[in-house]
């Protein structure tokens, strides 16, 4: 969801752009102006945005580019390269434990669409991997995070975990002994979006 978004910004920011055949700096400006905007407001780091606008305002300068044809189309290439290389060129693989059981943990901010998310993940994961997967609810502070976890997870078919009483660190060590008995490959923890209990949350990742 948060790269949809994003997605839809940056598209919205370049299009008036991309047909010009003929670019000034004011241009360029004015189009990192929108990309910078764009970024931040998907929660990019504000010193990794600044870094990222001054490389492509650098390369979109290039006399290559201001001088050749279709400059618009260019700079929103140029803009797109550097996005690929600053999220990185290759596809990342998912790791499975080749004994025991596999644990993924969904981290970020809150509304970034982690549980939503999580559904997605255990469906690529039944599809594609022909692995049992077992989505666990450890958001207990946001309401009704357990409920659409739970409705998430009946919508893609696969097993649901909940405890509201306990931490997050209890949810996930019970979550993975309830995986083991039921005889599940994989858990994806969902977890809160909360500053003040990612420490709780790091902990419990590493325990498992």
């Amino acid at each position: 969801m948060a790269f949809e978004n994003l997605t839809n910004r940056l598209n919205m920011a370049l299009r008036r752009f991309v047909h010009k055949d003929y670019l000034n700096e004011k241009d360029i400006d004015e189009m990192m102006k929108e990309v910078r905007l764009s970024l931040l407001e998907a929660d990019v780091n504000i010193s990794v945005v600044n870094s990222f606008v001054n490389d492509v305002k650098q390369i979109a300068l290039g006399e290559k580019i201001m001088k050749g044809l279709n400059p618009g189309q260019q700079v929103v290439k140029v803009v797109n390269d550097e996005l690929t290389k600053f999220m990185g060129s290759e596809e990342a693989k998912l790791n499975f434990n080749e004994k025991g059981i596999s644990v993924f943990m969904l981290i970020g901010l809150q509304g970034a669409g982690k549980t939503t998310h999580a559904g997605k993940l255990a469906k690529y994961i039944e599809k594609n991997y022909s692995k049992k997967v077992l989505l666990v609810a450890c958001d207990i502070y946001r309401p009704a995070a357990i409920e659409q976890l739970k409705t998430v997870s009946e919508s893609v078919g696969c097993g649901f975990y909940e405890e509201r009483t306990k931490n997050p660190v209890l949810i996930a060590k019970d979550a993975l002994e309830y995986a083991k008995y039921n005889a599940f490959d994989c858990i994806i923890i969902d977890t809160a979006g909360r500053l003040q209990i990612d420490e709780l949350l790091i902990e419990a990742h590493l325990i498992i």
